[in-house]
This record gives C-alpha cells, sequence and structure tokens, in this order.
C-alpha cells in the first residue's frame, strides 16, 4: 500500500506506550495495532485528529506515500 503510517516512529518520540495512546485516542489497543502495522484500510478524520492531538504532531508527521513500483 503505497500510505504508510509512521505510529511507531511518533511513538519513541514521544517516549509513549501504544496502550496509553489508545486509551488517549478512544480507541482499542487492536484498532491501534491494524494502524501501526499498516493494515488499516482507511482512517477516519476524527480519529487522525485525535492522534494528532495526543501525539502533539501535523498528520504529515504520521502519513507519509511510497510509491509502489
Amino acid at each position: 500500500m503505497p500510505i504508510v503510517i509512521d505510529l511507531d516512529i511518533m511513538l519513541a518520540r514521544r517516549k509513549m506506550r501504544a496502550q496509553d495512546l489508545a486509551k488517549a485516542v478512544g480507541i482499542t489497543p487492536q484498532n491501534l495495532s491494524v494502524l501501526k502495522n499498516g493494515r488499516a484500510k482507511a482512517v477516519r478524520f476524527s480519529t487522525l485528529e485525535k492522534l494528532c492531538e495526543a501525539l502533539d504532531c501535523q498528520p504529515g508527521d504520521l502519513l507519509r506515500f511510497e510509491p509502489e513500483d
């Protein structure tokens, strides 16, 4: 998939655990894992907004485009 979600990078930069982020955002740890592992087919803007608020970042810090070869 050409859209990559860099949650692991932001979690490491913020020294935050995934389960703490899931609680702050209001999603299950399993759903956060789906996002982290790149298996999500979609992300709601409201979830993206909450992720950015919790991690004090911009959407571009979490998402990047990698074209498929």
